[in-house]
């Protein structure tokens, strides 16, 4: 064999190592591998489909049988390997599966014989060393027996969607890592180990590693599968308490359950928890809250190694003593596949993974599917019952959800519920998958916001509170903190020139004087209209379309955002603009006029119109950034797909505000500094809107700092949201 054709199977090789390293659910292709030479081609072959095989089978979902080949490159059955391809994936699929010998002969009757001598002469249908001879039956197990490297030492129950005769746990210790783990022994064979191992999450039960087994003398294959173990039971346990539970209803009943399951087992609570302190404040609807964000975080780490849970329900949410739950089963599918509805293994199921049960040719469910079922299982958390009264046939189940949630399921939301919370898992219930939240890691955020009262506020105001009421009033409020500050600065910077300048010019001169200042001023304030108009655009428009229900994309929802957060300076920068006009349409016009201003009045005004100027920038881009913080941007947050970019341009608005607060701070000081030039004949003429302007402007600035620091808490917050991993003394556990 060539170098190059040697070259080729490394590629291969390598190539599919970087796929497993990568996590990611995408095989290179055989095909690009394999050489165009006749003579090496089907040796070349061989060698790439049994890389292939051992692979594939090593990650579920992605096995191949050696038909698939045969049917992609005919040629494989002419090769002399053939039957050793087929030895190769016999041993594969052992590895990851209960297979026995018959069982994978039958799949070839015509090259039985000749397979079966092949494997009897290279030890293939020996047990091999991974797997567990064990000399009784699965029911015959029990606590104070030794299996392998484990001493059973109770049995902690039966997991829902197995039934005992298929699938046992035990709390166990391992004797080689003197620890205690959680051992499950099956019947069957399945891939989810597998999967499992590769996860090392917070909030994920951690698989150590699994061993097939073979039950009573060969006679029926299993697996033994060791795992972490978490002593604060499950989500079956905390839906009991709280439905059972006539106490408080906030953290404290989460931590009651997870201490009654540890009370069970002989386990003792810890002392000194973070954690638990801070579960113990939280209200009910904000546990549910805490818990979901965990598990949506997990379905996101999950989902971006190319794995999807598909088995959400209680008895796979475990907790840990301090109460911090993971999520167990990962990639396990014990209700796919079936025409029948049961409440055990299909309530948490999505409207998609029904619809596949129905008809086979349905698309196949991604990872909203587990947002669905992630939301089902924190809404029975929330009130207790599921939203949907399902019937038993899976048809009737498939038209309630459908249907989406039923007002008597809503009348059964805690009072002290948040609206935020409740939006949150209405998103993740929604029949259509495309209305649903993107991914678990836009969930996650979403949770953060319900977890903080004051984000969640901002999102999601009371329904008949004002600023609610505001979010109708945009165009309105926006030009009116834009008009009202520059009408004032105007109005004094007229007076002030009125007095000092203008008093002193013929009538013709001052008409001359008017009639370019009004020209200047009308082309100006139109021009910075309708670029006000063209930068608010989408503030204008898209709150309109969500209110109607279109749907839009992240990208048009991060503009949206982007362009709130820039509308105040883009506001300061075009009235800069027309004030920079303003000013020198005054010299223009009277390098026409024969009156002789002298360069002391000249002076005076352009200290006059830059201190007028600072009062028309200043307390617009206050006022604005108030409301559209206040009112305006965070309803954008509601519909998710938040990005980084949010907390940057959120945080350096908080700069940018404080460095305005600063100039409103001046201005006063300005005004006063100003008067001092002028000679007192000046200034006895000026001083009634000159105490105007000093009184005023310093009125304004306590009005605005209120402002400023009401916006510097809504920042705060946000950021909070955006950022979490940011905010100082946060337990995330």
């Amino acid at each position: 064999m060539t170098v190059r054709l040697a070259d080729s199977i490394a590629r291969f090789s390598a190539d599919w190592r970087q796929a497993l390293s990568g996590g990611r659910n995408d095989p290179p292709e055989l095909g690009a591998y394999v050489p165009d030479e006749s003579e090496a081609r089907l040796a070349v072959l061989s060698d790439l489909v049994r890389i292939d095989i051992r692979h594939r089978w090593e990650r579920p979902g992605l096995g191949k049988r050696i038909n698939e080949y045969s049917n992609e490159f005919p040629e494989v059955e002419d090769s002399p390997e053939f039957v050793d391809l087929l030895r190769e994936e016999f041993v594969a699929r052992r590895r990851s599966e209960a297979l026995q010998v018959e069982d994978f002969l039958a799949e070839y009757p015509e090259l039985a014989d000749r397979v079966r001598e092949h494997l009897a002469a290279t030890g293939a249908d020996r047990m091999d060393a991974n797997v567990l001879r064990i000399d009784r039956a699965l029911p015959d197990i029990a606590p104070g027996q030794r299996i392998d490297d484990f001493d059973l030492l109770t049995e902690l129950g039966i997991p829902r969607g197995h039934h005992s005769a298929s699938s046992r746990v035990f709390l166990a210790r391992q004797r080689s890592m003197q620890r205690l783990v959680a051992v499950r022994i099956s019947t069957g064979g399945r891939n989810e180990p597998h999967t499992m191992a590769r996860l090392d999450h917070p909030h994920i039960v951690r698989v150590f590693d699994h061993r097939i087994v073979a039950f009573g003398g060969d006679a029926e294959f299993g697996r033994l599968v060791y795992m972490q173990y978490l002593p604060g039971g499950t989500a079956t346990e905390v839906l009991e308490q709280r439905r059972n539970s006539s106490g408080p209803t906030g953290g404290r009943l989460l931590l009651r359950a997870i201490d009654a399951a540890m009370e069970s087992k002989g386990e003792i609570r810890p002392a000194d928890s973070r954690v638990r302190a801070e579960i113990a404040e939280l209200s009910w609807p904000e546990t549910v809250a805490w818990v979901g964000r965990r598990l949506a975080d997990a379905l996101d780490y999950a989902d971006r190694r190319g794995v999807r849970h598909q088995a959400i329900k209680p008895s796979n949410v475990l907790f840990t003593s301090e109460g911090v739950p993971k999520l167990a089963d990962i990639a396990h599918t014990d209700s796919a596949g079936g025409s029948d509805f049961s409440p055990r293994s299909g309530v948490y199921c999505s409207p998609e993974e029904l619809a596949r049960q129905l008809d086979s040719e349905a698309p196949e469910p991604d990872t909203r599917s587990d947002i669905y079922s992630l939301g089902l299982l924190l809404w029975e958390l929330l009130t207790g019952t599921l939203p949907f009264e399902d019937d038993a046939r899976t048809a009737v189940a498939l038209d309630h959800r459908r249907e989406g949630v039923p007002s008597t399921a809503l009348e059964r939301l805690p009072a002290d519920c948040p609206a935020a919370l409740r939006r949150v898992l209405l998103t993740c219930l929604e029949p259509d998958t495309d209305r649903r939240w993107s991914s678990g890691a836009v969930l996650a955020q979403q949770f953060d916001l319900c977890l903080d009262a004051h984000a969640r506020d901002l999102v999601d105001p009371p329904r008949r509170s004002v600023r609610r009421h505001m979010r109708h009033w945009r165009v309105l409020v926006i030009a009116l903190a834009i008009a009202v500050p520059n009408a004032l600065a105007s109005l004094y910077n007229i007076e002030h020139n009125r007095k000092l300048i203008t008093a002193q010019m013929t009538p013709e001169a001052h008409d001359r004087i008017d009639f370019v200042t009004a020209v200047a001023n009308i082309i100006d304030f139109s021009l910075g209209a309708v670029l006000l108009f063209y930068f608010g655009r989408r503030l204008i428009l898209v709150p309109h379309g969500l209110r109607a229900g279109t749907h839009y994309s992240p990208e048009t929802l991060h503009r949206t955002r982007t362009d709130s957060i820039l509308l105040g300076d883009r506001a300061v920068l075009i009235i800069f603009s027309m004030w920079l006009v303003s000013g020198i349409s005054f010299p223009i016009g009277m390098a026409d006029v024969d009156v002789h201003i002298s360069a002391y009045a000249y002076v005076h005004y352009f200290v006059s119109h830059a201190i007028c100027g600072a009062i028309a920038l200043v307390y617009p881009f206050l006022l604005m950034n108030f409301y559209i913080i206040r009112c305006i941007y965070p309803m954008f947050l509601s519909h998710g797909e938040i990005s980084a970019r949010d907390a940057v341009l959120l945080h350096r608005l908080r700069r940018r505000c404080g460095a305005w607060m600063l100039g409103a701070a001046a201005i006063p000081l300005l005004s006063v500094a100003g008067a001092t030039l002028l000679v007192p004949a000046d200034l006895a003429e000026i001083i009634v809107v000159l105490r105007f302007l000093a009184i005023g402007s310093l009125v304004a600035f306590l009005g605005v700092y209120v402002l400023f620091m009401a916006l510097e808490k809504d920042l705060r917050a946000l950021g909070r949201v955006l950022a979490p991993e940011a905010a100082a003394g946060q337990v995330n556990p």
